[in-house]
Formats: C-alpha cells, sequence, structure tokens
C-alpha cells in the first residue's frame, strides 16, 4: 500500500470523469455467480443517473434503467454485500470491516474526499482512495471494491480516469437483465 501526500496522484482533474454506483448485479461466469459493479459515468460533467425534470436520469433512460455504457467491476460476494449496505444506509448494529475502517479514519481525525478508479492493468482495475487528515491530504491504493465501499458510506465522489473508462466500458445492455445482487442476498436474511 502506497499512500501520495499531493492528493492528487499523478492525473489531471481534467482526466478524471464524475461517475456513481449504477447497480450491483450478479453475473453468471464460467466459475459461478460474481457480482459486479457497474459505475456509470457522463462526459459533460454530471454523473450518470443524476435525476432530471422529465424523470429521465442524465444518461437518457428511466431511473434505476441501465442505458448508454458502464464500467463493469467484478467482485466478491462479501463486497457486494458491504457496497450495497453503504447504498441502503443499513445499520448493522456491530460494525463490519468498512464500517470499522471508516470509524477508525474518522476517529483520528480523517474524512473520505473521494475515490477514484485509476488504472486497469492486466484485467485488474486499481483505485484511490483520497482521505483528508489532520496533517495533508493523502491518497492511498486500495481495491476499488474497498473504496466504493467506503464511499457509499461517507457519499463521497467518485470518479475515473477517462483512459480506464476508454479501455473498459461496456454496453449497458450487456448487464441489463443481470439479476439485482439484493435479491440474492434476501434468501441470506
Amino acid at each position: 500500500m502506497s499512500t501520495d501526500a499531493s492528493g492528487d496522484g499523478d492525473r489531471d482533474a481534467a482526466d478524471l470523469l464524475p461517475a456513481r454506483i449504477d447497480s450491483v448485479r450478479v453475473a453468471g461466469t464460467p466459475d459461478g455467480p460474481v457480482p459486479v459493479v457497474c459505475i456509470a459515468v457522463e462526459e459533460d460533467g454530471a454523473a450518470a443517473g443524476d435525476a432530471r425534470e422529465d424523470g429521465t436520469d442524465s444518461a437518457g433512460g428511466p431511473d434505476g434503467e441501465l442505458v448508454g455504457e458502464v464500467l463493469p467491476i467484478f467482485i466478491g460476494f462479501e463486497e457486494a454485500r458491504s457496497i450495497v449496505r453503504g447504498m441502503e444506509a443499513e445499520p448493522l448494529g456491530r460494525p463490519m470491516t468498512h464500517d470499522l475502517t471508516l470509524d477508525i479514519v474518522e476517529e483520528l481525525g480523517g474524512r473520505v474526499d473521494g475515490v477514484v478508479v485509476s488504472r486497469l492493468e492486466e484485467g485488474t482495475f486499481f483505485a484511490e482512495l483520497r482521505l483528508n487528515t489532520p496533517r495533508e491530504d493523502v491518497t492511498v491504493d486500495a481495491r476499488p471494491s474497498d473504496s466504493l465501499a467506503l464511499a457509499t458510506r461517507t457519499n463521497a465522489p467518485l470518479r475515473v480516469a477517462a483512459a480506464v473508462w476508454d479501455d473498459a466500458a461496456e454496453d449497458a445492455d450487456r448487464f441489463a437483465e443481470l439479476q439485482d445482487v439484493r435479491e440474492v442476498f434476501e434468501g441470506d436474511e
């Protein structure tokens, strides 16, 4: 795990696209079912999915409907559960790992300032967790799944490096019919 005290990595802010988690779904793979986080962006500066007065989102479709392109990031079931719990602000009583991590950051006077899906190497996504601490702003290399789980708990902004989007965005239709991961978890609880 490395840190960068500059807080902006080596990337120009113009190379970062505002984004949001559109959905967390379950894809069938040769190895069995795997959760996939579908991230949506819009290059004009609005995060895809932002509601408009006409009932459509900024990507052009009705709320909750995948349209255009998404960045699919395949993750584990526990990370998917944590992301969904953060999105729904679901209280658990005892803190889980991401809740504990956030509690530690906040108890030490820090806060999560944002998440950047920063690069893609050999099919693996990497992220930067941007923290504001009492001493300085810090960027920590982190898995996208962990970073997204923390961002959902704090409403921290999510951004995607334009080069990552250009390389890995896929047609949202490929994921539109996949089962919502929450439906899978309903049987567990």
